[in-house]
């Protein structure tokens, strides 16, 4: 049993917690008394020994305290993370109609929970456990999950790199009740969909594009469709059943794109209303450009590009050539669909990046909309962290 312990905080580094901003990074902890393992809780205290709040210590990561409260007396047991699991789960209300639902149930620091992540496929939740302090309590929060939810089973895909920073072992399998079948089918805005919890990127699937899709959607009705970065087709499906003339999908994995292509059968769309390219999408692109192939909707959803500050530049040399490639393709009148998902990539930047592409391209582009993640997915304001998807609609000339 590690001793009670308090985090002190160097002169000046206590105003992001008065602003309930819920992380202490290693740089501004002065001492530390007492012995704490990792997740352990401790007080946080500013140097002028004023409590701030309790959450859980890890020192291993450059994040060396996450906040549970910022209430300094607020006691961490099960039946406050069951609390906290419950209001999470109550927030995102019921499933409404037969179809299999699919939702995020737990967002992280968003719903007090700081490194959990929870998604719901059907009957199914699976579960990323990313920091030490809900590792330390995972089970009584295995508890408080399939009693809040009545789910029948729950499944870890602990396998993300940020685990070896908390100094956690990479976790992946069945966790609690039913064993998870390895394909959940759901359904999304009318298009049927089967979910990979076992191999599939994330927890299996992209549910913070949901409401994108729905736009894609509306967007689509007698468009020619490439759909980059494809995954499993989500996009692309959206775009058929939106009345889309032809998609393409473009994907680097075939295990991915077999899924795809199963998805468009599954939908019952006409078999000549769409194609599975697998191939890198950079390449692929600039050999489109020479073909002289046009499209008249692409949507770009890569993979996070910029995982550290360190990477910001490279990152953004990424965005901006994908983005050149993709207007490079678009018929006169045709729609950009453009997102970045990376955290570090401020939104104002990634606007002016897509410009740059678009100048470059000697292409005029008008903005039309803004588009962000699904409202399963909120924002703690105190937190702006969470909203890391940005997403525009642009016109070409």
């Amino acid at each position: 049993m590690s001793t009670p312990a308090t985090i002190h905080l160097k002169p000046g580094r206590d105003k992001s917690l008065r602003r309930w901003h819920p992380w202490v990074f290693s740089g501004a902890v002065a001492r530390v008394t007492g012995t704490p393992n990792a997740g352990d809780s401790v007080t946080v205290v500013g140097a002028n020994g004023v409590p701030l709040g309790v959450g859980a210590y890890s020192p291993h990561s450059q994040i060396r305290v996450r906040l549970w409260s910022f209430d300094p007396h607020q006691e961490i047991d099960a039946a406050f993370l069951a609390g906290q699991v419950e209001r999470a789960v109550a927030r995102r209300g019921a499933p409404v109609g037969d179809d299999p639902w699919a939702r995020r149930l737990v967002h992280a620091e968003n719903d007090g929970l700081p490194g959990l992540i929870v998604d719901r496929y059907g009957d199914h939740l699976v579960a990323q456990v990313l920091a030490a302090g809900p590792e330390r309590w995972k089970e009584d929060l295995a508890d408080a999950l399939l009693a809040a939810t009545g789910c029948a089973g729950l499944h870890e895909r602990s396998d993300a790199d940020v685990r070896i920073k908390e100094g956690l072992p990479v976790r992946a399998g069945h966790w609690r009740g039913r064993e998870t079948p390895d394909l959940v089918e759901i359904r999304e805005n009318g298009v049927r969909l089967l979910v990979d919890v076992r191999q599939g990127h994330k927890t299996g699937f992209y549910l913070d594009q949901r409401e994108a899709r729905a736009t894609v959607a509306a967007l689509a009705a007698g468009r020619r469709v490439l759909n980059c970065f494809a995954y499993t087709g989500g996009f692309g499906l959206a775009a058929l059943r939106g009345g889309a003339e032809h998609v393409t999908h473009l994907e680097a994995s075939a295990g991915a794109l077999a899924l795809a292509d199963r998805h468009g059968e599954l939908n019952g769309f006409d078999r000549g209303r769409w194609e599975c390219v697998e191939a890198d999408a950079f390449a692929r692109l600039r050999q489109w450009q020479q073909e002289g192939r046009r499209f008249d909707l692409v949507v770009l959803d890569p993979p996070k590009f910029i995982e550290s500050r360190q990477h910001l530049p490279r990152g953004c040399r990424g965005y901006k050539d994908i983005n050149l490639q993709a207007l490079k393709l678009l018929a006169p009148g045709g729609l950009l669909v453009t997102f970045s998902c990376s955290g570090l990539l401020e939104a104002d930047l990634f606007q002016k990046i897509v410009a740059d592409a678009a100048l470059d391209a000697g292409r005029q582009l008008q903005l039309v909309d803004r588009l962000g993640q699904a409202d399963d997915h909120p924002v703690l304001m105190s937190f702006p962290e969470g909203a890391y998807l940005k997403g525009l609609v642009c016109r070409a000339d």
